[in-house]
């Protein structure tokens, strides 16, 4: 049977506030590589996964972006973005 680390509550604020305080695009890796305390990859990728289903962050291979409560990244994201 194949255990699955669990990301806990404190380690989805740890992941949630490194990325609204990012001063530039990461991806995925150089994030989990520049947090405050060390976890394993799956774990992380679990948190990961819950920030982007409870529509927190968005992301793809080369950027991540905060879409909670005063993101100044998705006010730009928005502001730049095509209107019809």
């Amino acid at each position: 049977m194949r255990v699955l680390h669990e990301p806990r509550l404190d380690t989805l604020l740890m992941i949630e506030t490194s990325i609204i305080e990012m001063r530039e695009d990461l991806t995925k890796t150089q994030l989990w590589k520049s947090l405050p305390k060390k976890m394993q990859y799956q774990t992380f990728k679990r948190a990961m996964d819950y920030l982007e289903a409870s529509n927190k962050i968005v992301y793809n291979d080369r950027v991540i972006v905060y879409t909670g409560v005063n993101s100044e990244k998705l006010k730009a994201l928005r502001d730049s973005a095509v209107k019809l």
